[in-house]
């Protein structure tokens, strides 16, 4: 009888034990799939972002170029100084910009994972 009751209590412990990973497991899928989703749709907000940013960019670099142009009287002169002038910026960030936007790139994306705060 003794024995016997042992036995179901190990089998219930099994169980028991069996049930808890099942669950932990379980929960660990959906927090992995909570934090992807977040980093996806981050991902996702920041590409339509930029996407209209440069659009933007674009709109007013044409405007900014066809201004300058208009000022100093020759139609390219314009283009050219505005092409300069992204050509400049472009070296710049090339050079001095790597690690101040790895770091933003970072602290941003890392904001929205690992946030736990739901909104």
């Amino acid at each position: 009888m003794a024995f016997e009751k042992l036995s179901n209590s190990i089998h219930d412990v099994n169980e028991n034990i069996q049930a808890f990973l099942h669950s932990n497991s379980e929960y660990y899928k959906l927090k992995a799939f909570k934090q992807g989703m977040k980093g996806a749709t981050s991902l996702v907000r920041f590409l339509i972002m930029a996407f209209l940013l440069s659009t933007a960019g674009v709109m007013i670099s044409f405007a900014l170029a066809i201004v300058i142009s208009e000022a100093i009287g020759v139609p390219s002169s314009g283009y050219f100084i505005v092409g300069g002038f992204y050509l400049i910026v472009f070296v710049l960030i090339l050079v001095f910009g790597k690690e101040p936007i790895e770091k933003l790139v970072l602290r941003k994306f890392s904001k929205a994972v690992f946030n736990d705060k739901d909104k």
